[in-house]
């Protein structure tokens, strides 16, 4: 008897049905985001990272031009079992023949090197305007901006990737998930909360107002707590984002990433909140230490319970999109890659390995004490085995991958200055 087997044994004494769990993981996308290859530098500006966040770390091997960093992700991908999407920022636009266009007059060519990429690999696209690091961002505000020209500058930036996602979900086949997001704020009390508000509230408005199928654009509306220079004062708070998406849910969703709350908070408990009123959610994963660092994502405590709720609520599985968001420069970024991916898909195919329905069922009938005990000999079912498994059916190695890695370091990004 082989060690799945075995393992397969164990699971179906608590109803579970292992080959089931392999084959539904299978089908779930998870979002890969570009930005993890090149510190978030993106290839329309040469200035450093502003807008409240950053990067650390100077670890070699850093993707410089377009080619190097779709190669980069190739590799990624080339380790990472199950189904992939491809998540980028609109500063990633690739301008050919000497032209460039500023971010209120990006167009779909400017992405097409991205379209062809994901069409060869069977994969959608994801879509991110850039509120960040650019001379239109001033005073650290951008959307709810004072100053009328530069509050349009960044509505037209925000209508320029609506009709870029549109495009994107067309080519694909895939809907695209557009993210808004942006790190305006104050770095001390303000005298006005409410005012930049009205004025985030209303150009986002503005946004939306161009003409988009929302069967095929979905765009959402991401909250922080704080950033880097905005550490009094978030515009897009929690409440405001959430409340927002509410007041929009016919063409916006809530985006919770799990590094933009207070650290006591946790998205895993949020998920089925809003999944009780929205018919649709979006994530970015991401791995906080004290605050949103944007760590790798591993396959720790919260992870395993943001992949349990997204597995536990009704339809949460084709209700919910999930996209990774982190950037690490201080180790190899392609073993950053992997190492996020694989942990997230090893929390869903954890979570899918659960008896969600036995434990359900012992809730509801107030048996507690076997809750507790089933939940407890659930943390050491012998889930490596399933996953080796899993793996192996993906076409990848469950372990030994890094020396991959570690090869293409040596052969490619050793030698990059």
């Amino acid at each position: 008897m082989t060690r799945y087997e075995s393992a397969k044994e164990i699971y179906a004494k608590l109803g579970v049905d292992t080959d089931a769990a392999i084959a539904r993981c299978k089908e779930i996308p998870v979002s890969l985001h570009c930005w993890q290859g090149d510190d978030v530098t993106g290839f329309d500006h040469d200035g450093p990272l502003t807008g409240g966040i950053q990067t650390t770390g100077n670890y070699p091997g850093k993707a410089r031009t377009p080619e190097e960093l779709l190669a980069d992700m190739d590799k990624a991908m080339s380790l990472m079992p199950g189904k992939k999407k491809i998540n980028v920022h609109a500063c990633y636009a690739i301008f050919e023949d000497g032209e460039f266009v500023d971010r209120d007059k990006l167009e779909p060519k400017h992405f097409q090197k991205w379209v062809d990429f994901a069409k060869e690999r069977g994969m959608g696209l994801d879509f991110n305007p850039t509120f960040f690091s650019h001379p239109m961002v001033k005073d650290g505000l951008t959307l709810s901006s004072p100053d009328e020209e530069v509050r349009n500058f960044w509505i037209e930036h925000g209508k320029a990737c609506i009709r870029i996602s549109q495009y994107f979900a067309e080519q694909t086949g895939v809907p695209c998930v557009m993210n808004i997001w942006t790190g305006d704020g104050f770095k001390d009390i303000p005298a006005d909360r409410m005012g930049p508000r009205v004025r985030y509230k209303e150009s986002i408005d503005a946004i939306l107002s161009e003409p988009f199928d929302t069967n095929l654009v979905k765009p959402c509306v991401e909250s922080k707590v704080f950033g880097i220079g905005v550490e009094a004062y978030t515009v897009g708070s929690a409440e405001f984002s959430l409340s927002y998406a509410a007041m929009n849910k016919d063409k916006c969703l809530p985006l919770m990433d799990n590094g933009h709350y207070h650290p006591t908070e946790v998205v895993s408990d949020k998920i089925p909140a809003l999944l009780t009123f929205f018919p649709e959610i979006a994530l970015h994963v991401t791995r906080p230490i004290r605050w949103d660092s944007d760590h790798v994502v591993l396959f720790d405590d919260e992870t395993k319970e943001i992949a349990k709720e997204i597995v536990r609520c009704e339809n949460g599985i084709d209700r919910t999109y999930i996209a990774l968001d982190y950037f690490d420069a201080s180790i190899n970024r392609i073993s950053a890659w992997v190492t996020g991916f694989r942990s997230f898909q090893k929390a869903l195919l954890d979570a899918l390995c659960q008896p969600s329905e036995m434990l359900k069922e012992l809730q509801d009938t107030n048996q507690m004490s076997k809750k507790m005990v089933v939940m407890e000999q659930c943390k050491t079912l012998p889930i490596g085995d399933v996953w080796e498994e899993y793996c192996r059916q993906c076409g990848v190695e469950a372990e030994g991958w890094f020396d991959e890695i570690q090869k293409y370091e040596d052969e490619v990004l050793s030698k990059r200055a």
